[in-house]
């Protein structure tokens, strides 16, 4: 492990498994985001600039899943386990259904078309928050080239229930990852405006959520060197884990940095799966890593 991993505070110990290793489960991609894990073992992932997603299995190994996909980001799972994905060229959120048929759930603000939607959450009470920052309509590589007909980049929250769409942070520069702490009192969302600006923004801010739904007192939570917080998940215990230029940083609910798990590709996101939600799997440019931890991950179902 000390080769894999750097401990900063005696917490980290406590997360990780002395035997365990970093595996490269496959290689292929040109940008790796979004990893989403099945029952069956089986994680499925985003390859945007190949506008395609792509499916890791233990028995199969890697293949397509999906193509064209829209050029989609960031997933997840909603409560009844459907994949709900961020679309940089379809500039939608969409939801695939159990017999595979792929439909919008929001696609519009006050009429306007979305900019990009990025990465996505789903709250226990079926509410859907994501991050809607111009990545995918910026240029050709990751979406199409266009226009912003909203002019800004939102955090939104969208109720099914009765199909309205709301602003849910509007301070961001770029808004990128995002998740609820383990008993969704806490939003945390990450800021990457320096992705297209020296001087701008890579931190991570953390909100309290008032009556389940609006976030309030807005700070920052951590400020990731090198590189940036494209994605991140937390565990039970509310520590984070997020991608960043050359480890998955681990971060205490009071945001001390306790360590990383050095990645030998640039990371772009993370989630937890497998058996008892136990291994963290790692979507870094072109490849799909994993490692089994001491720890399991708060993301249901």
């Amino acid at each position: 492990m000390e080769k894999t991993v750097l401990i900063e505070d005696p917490r980290m110990e406590a997360l990780l498994r002395p035997e365990a290793v970093l595996q490269r489960l496959c290689t292929g991609a040109i940008w790796s985001e979004g990893p989403v894990w099945w029952d069956d073992g089986s994680v499925t992932w985003s390859d945007i600039p190949n506008n395609r997603m792509l499916k890791w299995s233990p028995v199969e190994g890697m293949t397509v899943f999906r193509s064209p996909s829209n050029h989609t980001n960031g997933h997840t799972r909603d409560r009844e386990g459907r994949m709900v994905s961020c679309e940089h060229s379809g500039r939608r959120i969409s939801r695939t259904e159990a017999d595979g048929t792929v439909v919008t759930v929001v696609d519009r603000f006050e009429g306007k078309r979305l900019n990009s939607p990025n990465d996505v959450v789903v709250k226990s009470d079926g509410t859907i928050w994501f991050t809607d920052p111009p990545y995918g309509i910026i240029s050709d590589y990751e979406g199409v080239a266009a226009e912003s007909e909203i002019g800004a980049n939102y955090v939104y929250r969208f109720d099914p229930a009765d199909g309205s769409l709301a602003i849910a942070c509007d301070d961001f520069q770029r808004p990128n990852g995002l998740a609820f702490s383990p008993d969704e009192s806490l939003l945390y969302v990450s800021d990457t405006s320096r992705s297209h600006d020296p001087d701008g923004n890579h931190h991570i801010r953390v909100f309290d959520i008032k009556d389940g739904r609006y976030p309030t007192n807005g700070r920052v939570f951590a400020v990731i060197e090198p590189g940036l917080s494209d994605g991140f998940r937390l565990d039970v215990d509310g520590n984070l884990f997020t991608s960043s230029a050359d480890s998955i940083q681990v971060f205490a609910p009071d945001g001390t940095r306790l360590g990383k798990i050095f990645v030998p590709e640039v990371i772009s996101n993370c989630t937890f799966g497998a058996r008892n939600r136990s291994t963290l799997f790692i979507t870094a440019s072109t490849s799909l890593y994993s490692i089994e931890l001491a720890t399991k991950g708060s993301v249901r179902p």
